[in-house]
């Protein structure tokens, strides 16, 4: 059968093409010296593309980890030390916080190797080597066959390919899909599960500004942790054990003390989430215009109850200050992405692409007849799919995020599910994991607040998506939402953790007969069912139509535009994007430079404001300008800005200078470039860095912790040393 991807295979392997915009992509480690490293050193890069990506040696890629499948992290000593963000750590910092030990508030540092702190569940993943596998995985497949037919036999030919590598004790495969499906890697990797924590500053340095300052610039936070991984004694992955040893690495990165200038060349290495580079102007112009909106003003509701109860009550603080921070994350993001979409008319930029790409398409009748319906099904189905793509962001941020117990009641129904549908055995299979869940759940969950967003968001939700017949009936027999809230917190047994841990503790058969007849659970099942009756299957129908055609639009693109150079989408796997130390003028009359200094923490400090409060022995650190040797010129430098494509996942990502040594730990995006997501733009999009040297200046000055400082390799490249 022809093959539909060998043209597109060809294309990457064998094709040179001509390098069009410097800064922008993430590009795969293993295709640098074919694609990038040309590039990459005409901006000043020293390294070759072997140096930053090898199997054969020791190389950067063996220092960057998966840092708990959410973040990235970097080794910066011989003794397995981590190095990533405060935010990326967040939730292990916490767990270990108590009112008495209160690690949020005063920082960790762990004097000697038997006081770090196992964490649960973190772990760190090394990529051993990657290969572009597109020829296997998409043998056999054709053009003439269904969507069903198509992912049959990529899942036949991924299992064989599985079991055809061999693999070395403790490794393990994945393999993705890139372009939309047109090509596929295999990614090769070892994980380790023993990584605990060595030292963290308080909040009030690493999340200095917290959320006012979240995605904007100037930034003066010093947002990192330090972690470390531990081995048995063969250096291996092993479970906690008070008999493992830190881990010796391939690879570390050297911490360069020489600080950046303009234009200075940055590499950030790490594993970014996801991007939606090429979207057509229909879907960005619904993201803007209709789901934005709607998600913001449903986090805006939540995040005003938390921020209330949190200010009121410092124990509530300590509970909701993760999930606090993680609801506002994406609520701010999603407002400057939709600002910087309009401001940089992101949806008229992709139709003038898309004018381009019909001009082109229509110069030929074979391009014609094969892609011309593209475009004009885009829009046909992004007007079918936006009444249901709005109800599935409500029910998701409803009922699936930021009121609890209707999460819970989702999970709850999955078990009854299980047990109704494979019995015992289905049922247990998956109480297993539900129960940790549950516990980590429960251990920072508060009824009454979760109460008031229940009241204030299901009438959100009932007003915009439809609470659905059944769910109404039972609101109706309450009054009002507000007694309806009342009623079910107060009969239920499930926000009540105890009680429901309790429950689960009973017979499956005792379990499924309380839960049918408790009436949250009749209520929030009774909303899942119309959602998934009226919403979800709707939704996915078409969505999956898209998905064909955005596949379809992706290799269009690569056969209309031969002399473009395209990157995939992030998709959590291992990319690098590459800058240059820069700053940048958000609009008229305004210039950002790229550089922030301790001066203009003390300028924002307000004293006991819990986002702008500064410890008292930073400021004497300040005022006695007692910054080691670290400074630049009498200044302590905080963060640096650069004009890396970066995305959520590289967060912890190490910058790396031209030398690949390590100065700066990424961490944020500017506010008016998250709309990068979708629409990079080079004059706006940049990524914030915390600068190295603050980093070493408070683990060494303020942390007492110089003993970290001394197993780490610090270098001077720009002197020479």
């Amino acid at each position: 059968m022809r093959k539909i991807t060998t043209s597109f295979i060809a294309f990457f392997l064998f094709f040179q093409i001509p390098f069009i915009t410097a800064t922008e992509g993430m590009w795969i480690p293993l295709l640098l010296e074919s694609l990038n490293e040309k590039e990459m050193q005409s901006m000043g890069m020293k390294l070759t593309a072997e140096d930053i990506y090898s199997v054969n040696k020791g190389s950067l890629k063996d220092a960057i980890v998966h840092f708990g499948g959410f973040c990235t992290s970097e080794v910066i000593s011989p003794n397995g030390l981590l190095l990533t963000n405060h935010h990326c750590g967040y939730r292990q910092i916490q767990s270990h916080t108590t009112l008495k030990n209160n690690y949020l508030k005063d920082g960790f540092w762990a004097k000697i190797k038997k006081d770090e702190l196992p964490n649960e569940g973190l772990f760190a993943k090394f990529i051993v080597r990657i290969e572009d596998v597109s020829a296997k995985i998409l043998n056999d497949i054709a053009d003439t066959m269904s969507e069903k037919e198509r992912q049959s036999q990529i899942d036949k030919n991924i299992e064989a390919l599985k079991s055809s590598v061999k693999l070395e004790k403790f490794e393990e495969i994945t393999i993705r899909p890139f372009f939309k499906g047109n090509q596929y890697f295999m990614f090769v990797t070892v994980t380790y599960n023993d990584v605990r924590l060595v030292g963290t500053p308080p909040e009030s340095i690493g999340k200095f500004g917290a959320d006012t300052d979240n995605w904007v610039w100037p930034r003066h936070t010093g947002d990192f942790a330090l972690f470390r991984i531990y081995a048995d004694k063969d250096n291996n992955p092993a479970e906690y054990s008070e008999d493992n040893i830190p881990y010796t690495p391939k690879h570390y990165l050297p911490i360069s003390v020489d600080g950046v200038d303009q234009d200075d060349f940055t590499m950030v290495f790490g594993f970014p989430g996801r991007t939606d580079q090429y979207l057509p102007s229909p879907a960005v112009e619904q993201i803007v215009e209709v789901l934005n909106p709607a998600k913001i003003a449903i986090r805006d509701k939540a995040l005003k109850i938390l921020d209330a109860e949190m200010r009121a009550d410092p124990q509530v603080k300590i509970q909701y200050a993760s999930k606090f921070a993680s609801i506002a994350n994406y609520w701010k993001k999603w407002i400057g992405e939709s600002q910087g979409l309009k401001v940089s008319d992101g949806v008229g930029r992709k139709r003038k692409f898309e004018a381009e790409f019909s001009d082109l398409i229509g110069q030929s009748k074979k391009s014609a007849e094969k892609y011309g319906n593209i475009l004009p099904q885009f829009q046909k189905l992004y007007k079918e799919i936006e009444p249901y793509a709005l109800k599935r962001d409500y029910y998701n941020e409803v009922a699936g995020r930021n009121v609890e117990m209707l999460r819970v009641v989702n999970f709850l129904n999955r078990l009854v599910t299980n047990f109704e549908e494979s019995g015992e055995a289905g049922y247990n299979g998956y109480l297993g994991r539900l129960k940790p869940f549950l516990k980590g759940l429960y251990k920072d969950y508060n009824k009454d607040i979760d109460q008031k967003v229940f009241t204030s968001l299901v009438e959100m939700y009932d007003e915009n998506a439809g609470l659905g017949p059944h769910a109404n009936t039972i609101k109706k027999k309450y009054g009002s939402y507000d007694l309806l809230a009342g009623g079910l917190y107060g009969m239920s047994v499930i926000p009540d953790g105890k009680e429901m841990m309790a429950l689960l503790e009973e017979s499956p058969e005792t379990v499924v007969k309380r839960l049918k007849a408790d009436p949250a659970f009749k209520f929030g099942a009774a909303v899942r069912k119309h959602y998934n009756e009226n919403v979800s299957k709707q939704y996915n129908d078409i969505k999956s139509q898209i998905d064909i055609l955005q596949r379809n639009y992706m290799a269009a693109l690569i056969d209309v535009f031969p002399d473009r150079r395209f990157y995939p989408d992030a998709n959590g796997t291992m990319r690098v994007s590459y800058g240059q130390v820069s700053g940048y003028a958000p609009k008229d009359g305004m210039q950002y430079l790229p550089v922030t200094y301790l001066n203009g923490v003390m300028q924002k400090y307000v004293p006991g404001d819990y986002e702008f409060d500064v410890p008292k022995k930073l400021i004497e650190l300040y005022e006695k300008k007692d910054y080691g040797n670290y400074h630049d010129n009498g200044k302590m430098p905080v963060c640096f800005i650069g004009s890396n494509h970066t995305t959520g996942g590289n967060s912890g990502s190490p910058a790396i200078d031209a030398n690949g040594n390590l100065i700066g730990l990424n961490f944020d995006r500017v506010w008016e470039g998250t709309l990068s997501d979708i629409n990079y733009d080079k004059s706006i999009c940049r990524n914030i860095m915390v600068d190295i040297r603050y980093v070493l200046f408070i683990i060494d000055k303020f942390g007492d912790s110089k003993h970290l400082v001394d197993e780490m390799t610090l270098v001077n490249p720009k002197k020479g040393k």
